[in-house]
């Protein structure tokens, strides 16, 4: 991990381990009905306060806290074309596979790349520290795997040119 990368991971895992404090909490609109607070956006007072927590203007990370759900959206850094749709194959091809990944979501919010939704379900049978671990895991992946297969890309390009 580089130097740069470390603080700013840090930043995130503080903030992600003080989000998901979540716990139950039905509709206060519809009877028996249990949403994702963060995706609904029923009640304005059980929605946090989102937080940016950027790197630099192409590298960011969004969390969204609610009293039963934490969306966390991540923009990776895409510094040219290739990476960019690298990138772009990439987070389709794990979106296409997000009933695998209990808190991938199919969509990603509107300027970043890849969220996940954790709900109090999802920290009531899983281990918090192992949710936050995973997306630190994925941030710190995804940026080396971008890497590789664009290496991958232009030898490939060298052999047949």
């Amino acid at each position: 991990m580089t130097a740069t990368l470390r603080p700013y991971l840090n930043a995130v895992r503080a903030t992600l381990q003080a989000a998901l404090c979540l716990e139950n909490f039905s509709s206060q609109v519809v009877e028996r009905h249990n949403k994702p607070e963060v995706e609904v956006r029923s009640s304005k007072e059980l929605l946090l306060q989102p937080v940016i927590i950027s790197r630099n203007d192409k590298e960011k990370v969004l969390i969204e806290g609610s009293i039963n759900s934490v969306r966390v959206s991540i923009a990776v850094k895409q510094a040219d074309e290739i990476e960019k749709i690298l990138c772009h194959k990439f987070m389709r091809f794990m979106m296409m596979r997000a009933e695998n990944f209990f808190i991938l979501r199919r969509k990603p919010v509107e300027g970043y790349d890849i969220s996940f939704l954790i709900t109090n379900f999802h920290t009531e049978q899983m281990y918090k520290h192992k949710l936050v671990d995973f997306v630190i895991h994925f941030m710190e992946e995804i940026d080396k795997e971008i890497s590789e297969m664009k290496l991958s890309v232009n030898a490939r390009a060298r052999i047949v040119a």
